[in-house]
């Protein structure tokens, strides 16, 4: 699916904005054909009582970045996406600095988009986490018959 040209870094921000990606301070940095980049700051709200990053956290992030690049990247026509299924495998963890995130298409179809992210501390070639989605695309429904 070709990337909508509408659906850059600005309207992720303001999306956000009021919700989940502007709690945790998620900045969108790239949006390109079947990538989205996106990162945060790591702050105490951010980590779990042990003071290392919360996986929730993490999932925050790569899910927003999943979710963002596949709206970004919806079929012509479609109305929205809702996620089915999603997987994350928690490598490393860290306890300050920024935490970026690269979501990539893996599969974009017309009733299914299967997004990878993977998220490090920023600088950092080791992973903290692999994530993994699978987006169900949403159509309009058709209009209902009215009986005669």
């Amino acid at each position: 699916m070709p990337l909508n040209p509408d659906r850059g870094p600005a309207f992720f921000q303001a999306l956000g904005r009021e919700h989940l990606p502007e709690t945790i301070g998620l900045r969108i940095t790239e949006v390109s054909d079947g990538l989205l980049r996106a990162e945060f700051d790591i702050r105490k709200a951010l980590l779990a009582p042990n003071g290392y990053l919360h996986a929730a956290s993490v999932v925050g992030l790569a899910d927003t970045a999943a979710g963002y690049a596949c709206f970004a990247h919806l079929p012509d026509g479609a109305s929205s996406f809702t996620t089915i299924e999603l997987k994350c495998n928690f490598i490393g963890t860290a306890t300050s600095g920024t935490v970026e995130c690269t979501a990539t298409a893996a599969h974009l179809g017309r009733t299914t988009q299967v997004w990878d992210a993977v998220v490090r501390s920023a600088g950092a070639a080791r992973p903290l986490a692999l994530f993994r989605c699978t987006q169900s695309i949403l159509w309009p429904r058709p209009e209902a018959a009215t009986p005669s």
